[in-house]
């Protein structure tokens, strides 16, 4: 029978990372006490580990929110640029004047 692929979800990874950082017990115990793989456990430690300092400040994660005026001026160029060949093409006859 196929087993079905389980989402854990951020608290248990981080106790079970936390877990593992502690010591206390072995891989081998820590997955037969949660269910999980032990490459999983040593894969969640990892990254809590490279994470930590974050907790605290340390480093700040890359900005996913772009510079929304950028966005705008390239939305602005590209539309420019699409008439212009819009307008070259259908002047020469390769474009329909009908879209």
């Amino acid at each position: 029978m196929k087993r079905t692929r389980r989402n854990h979800g951020a608290t248990f990874k981080a106790q079970v990372a936390l877990a593992a950082v502690k010591g206390d017990k072995t891989l081998a115990e820590l997955a037969e006490q949660f269910h999980v793989h032990p490459t999983q456990i040593t894969e969640w430690k990892q990254q809590l580990l490279a994470r930590a300092a974050d907790v605290f400040g340390g480093t700040n994660p890359p900005s996913e929110a772009t510079d929304l005026k950028t966005l705008h001026a390239k939305i602005g160029q590209l539309t420019l640029e699409n008439d212009f060949l819009e307008g070259a093409l259908t002047k020469a006859g390769l474009l329909s004047a009908k879209r």
